[in-house]
């Protein structure tokens, strides 16, 4: 198998790709200003800011390693809630998902070489009602402050949550499934 290398800090992405049996990949940051043209929906911001991710990252790693960068990001309609700035912030937040459907957007490039695949992936949650009382509680248990739409579904977040219709994984970070098949069609990787 080339060798795999993440364009990731987060410890979710890392986690991720090691469920998925890819023990043994490097990780790279790249600096690059997560920006988007106006007017793009959602799906188009995750692919733009991962192509983004991908072409700075791309120096960083040989010609035969397989790259992979991903951006995620929670929309409430086409609103973007990124990271709370603070607990007020992530109070404002998570009021606002109480009750409400909301779309976890996955932007994910696969790279060797000169050769790209995109794909996104997008998933409905759905937050159950919550008291102010309930969602301070979570906020002081600091889960909430590092993480996209104020929540971390993989763990105390988990409670807040009614339903997910789509792939979990994209709700952590990285559509596992898509990203599972994309490697193999694509870049010959096999994992059982």
């Amino acid at each position: 198998m080339p060798h795999i290398v993440l364009a990731s800090k987060s410890p979710r992405r890392h986690e991720l790709l090691r469920r998925m049996g890819i023990t043994d990949f490097s990780v790279v940051i790249p600096d690059v200003e997560e920006t988007y043209p106006e007017g793009l929906a959602p799906q188009e911001i995750v692919a733009h800011i991962a192509r983004l991710k991908s072409d700075a990252a791309a120096p960083l790693v040989g010609p035969e390693d397989i790259l992979i960068t991903a951006d995620t990001m929670v929309f409430l309609e086409n609103d973007r809630l990124g990271k709370p700035r603070d607990e007020a912030d992530a109070l404002r937040m998570l009021t606002e998902l109480a009750g409400n459907r909301h779309t976890v957007c996955t932007g994910v490039t696969v790279r060797q070489g000169g050769r790209a695949e995109a794909f996104t992936v997008s998933t409905d949650v759905y937050f159950r009602p919550c008291t102010e009382e309930e969602l301070r509680a979570y906020i002081a248990t600091g889960e909430p402050m590092d993480k996209a739409g104020a929540y971390g579904v993989q763990s105390l977040g988990a409670l807040l949550v009614e339903r997910i219709d789509g792939d979990f994984y994209n709700v952590m970070g990285l559509p596992v499934e898509k990203l599972g098949q994309c490697l193999t069609k694509h870049f010959g990787v096999r994992f059982f």
